[in-house]
């Protein structure tokens, strides 16, 4: 049976991991201005990240 959390846990793990990486290597500079000095890709991509593996974890949970 086709589980829905696979492929859009795997979408949201692969584009938060590249969304934390860019904040990760980013300079401060580019935040000073737009978002008042906090690293909102950072931020955003580790949240994405875990939302991503929360959704396989519960595949693997709920598969048992």
């Amino acid at each position: 049976m086709f589980d829905i959390r696979v492929p859009v846990g795997t979408m949201f793990l692969v584009l938060g991991a590249m969304l934390a990486l860019f904040g990760g290597v980013s300079g401060p500079e580019i935040y000073r201005t737009h978002s008042l000095g906090v690293n909102l890709n950072l931020i955003w991509g580790l949240a994405m990240v875990l939302f991503g593996a929360a959704m396989l974890a519960l595949t693997r949970i709920k598969s048992r």
